[in-house]
């Protein structure tokens, strides 16, 4: 894997970084409590598994950044006492939707836990749970992790998605930080986390995003919003076209820039280097997603290098 200059290493630093931190991700006695703080437990977990997952799906065994994300993955796995203990949270909470979205990260990368699936079919199959009113990205995110789980059947186009900010394409001057993140994530459920393909996003969805995802890309590097920018990365990376390389490569370059020596990346800001070095709460979603974003990117890049070279007289997308 090589893409864009810059980019392979910001990947490889930053999960650097994350391995190097992993026991911080464990979970800690409270998180079977009812009083449990989910997004401190559960939540960093999760998100750990779903980024090991896609890049260990689009990297070589021989590769690093392969090594990494399947090392992680098992630490995560682990955690969870091998699935266990979602069989323990589904008692305690049958009804709530995190320890699904959570697991379904984990059986992305072929770890399943059959007991916890049957029980949680069969909750799945409540009005109950059906009818739970949640916002569409929300929604997206559910049905998603439904699928993945052998819960139910992947829809070829979920009814939630049409309820969505992105859907609607609106006016691309009303974009704004929570806008963002609701368009990104849409594109994560419909392409899987970038495990299904760029085919998966619907093609005037994907026109809209061409148009307009590189200026916002701008706006948000300008303004030092580094986590945003690293998942409008990753929705660049899961499109048909990808933008211009030189657009790639700036935003690349100015991400590394901002990294922190040890692989960390800041939420926002300057990425001034602390004395005591990079909180892990208030870094290590950025950083996970600048290894995502990165992988994605760097997979896309080389395809394209890779289908210039095979084309008649091609000489490569630099040739």
């Amino acid at each position: 894997m090589r893409g864009t200059p810059g980019t392979r290493q910001v990947a490889e630093d930053a999960l650097a970084w994350v391995s190097a931190h992993r026991a911080q991700f464990a979970l800690g006695e409270d998180a079977l409590a009812a009083d449990g703080q989910v997004n401190r437990s559960w939540k960093p977990l999760g998100e750990l598994a779903q980024v090991c997952a896609t890049v260990s799906r689009h990297t070589a065994p021989p590769d690093p950044l392969h090594a990494y994300a399947t090392d992680l993955m098992t630490f995560a796995w682990q955690e969870t006492g091998r699935g266990e203990l979602f069989m323990r949270l589904q008692r305690l909470e049958p009804f709530a939707t995190y320890p699904l979205e959570v697991y379904a990260a984990m059986a992305a990368a072929g770890l399943r836990h059959p007991g916890y699936e049957a029980a949680s079919a069969m909750v799945a199959r409540t009005r109950s749970w059906q009818l739970t009113e949640q916002e569409p990205t929300r929604r997206l995110g559910v049905l998603n992790a439904e699928a993945r789980s052998g819960v139910r059947e992947p829809d070829a186009m979920p009814p939630a998605l049409e309820r969505t900010w992105l859907a609607g394409l609106p006016e691309p001057w009303t974009f704004e930080q929570s806008s963002g993140y609701s368009l990104t994530h849409v594109v994560f459920h419909l392409t899987d986390w970038g495990r299904a393909g760029p085919g998966n996003v619907p093609p005037d969805l994907a026109d809209y995003l061409a148009d307009w995802l590189p200026p916002w890309l701008d706006t948000c590097l300008d303004a030092g919003m580094w986590d945003l920018c690293c998942e409008l990365l990753a929705v660049a990376a899961s499109l048909p076209l990808l933008p211009e390389r030189a657009v790639l490569q700036e935003a690349w370059a100015r991400i590394a820039a901002v990294q922190h020596p040890s692989g960390a990346l800041p939420e926002q800001g300057t990425g001034a280097h602390h004395d005591s070095g990079p909180d892990f709460y208030s870094h290590y979603h950025p950083t996970l997603m600048a290894a995502f974003a990165a992988t994605l990117t760097t997979g896309r890049l080389d395809d394209q290098a890779r289908a210039a070279t095979h084309r008649p007289g091609g000489q490569g997308v630099l040739g």
